[in-house]
């Protein structure tokens, strides 16, 4: 085998073997279908803070990034928790965080421990805040505690009443 070749080799297993190890934080996110008169798909916003309510690191910004004017962005301050905390000192869209709004149904995110959103995170008590608003609707805000890193598998769930269906996270170390 040639030196490079080899050399290639390697570097590919020890990046499998990185990726193999990641801690996988996984977010189920239930959108409602709501039966009402005038519908739109609510603005999303996911996040982590930590045990002094300080927002850590932004997860996933579902929002109308495709309006006339950037007009999609000056809703997002509707996420009023999330938009206090993390939303206002963005340049928006955030590459690689934000995305297309998303209509009633189940999703399905996953991170993991090496990723850039989650590589420096201390370990410590944290909060996964998932936030939903809705034009000509409403808004709800859902979290879930957990501590990071996880010593084996964990999971919780937190049920929403309104804008928000289910939201479930599970930790696999």
């Amino acid at each position: 085998m040639l030196p490079g070749k080899k050399c290639l080799l390697v570097l590919a297993a020890s990046v499998l073997a990185s990726q193999a190890s990641a801690t996988e934080l996984r977010i189920g996110i239930e959108l409602p279908d709501l039966k009402v008169a005038e519908y739109h798909k609510p603005y999303v916003a996911i996040w982590l803070e930590n045990k002094d309510t300080r927002a850590v690191t932004n997860l996933d910004v579902w929002y109308d990034a495709d309006m006339a004017d950037n007009e999609g962005d000056k809703w997002l301050k509707d996420m009023r928790q999330w938009w206090r905390k993390s939303g206002r000192s963005l340049d928006m869209p955030v590459d690689g965080i934000t995305s297309a709004t998303r209509g009633p149904g189940q999703y399905d995110l996953s991170f993991r421990s090496n990723q850039a959103r989650l590589a420096d995170l201390p370990a410590g008590n944290y909060q996964l805040r998932v936030e939903a608003a809705r034009e000509v609707g409403g808004r709800e805000l859902l979290s879930i505690p957990f501590q990071w890193p996880v010593d084996g598998s964990f999971s919780a769930t937190a049920n929403g009443s309104k804008e928000l269906g289910d939201v479930v996270l599970s930790i696999q170390p």
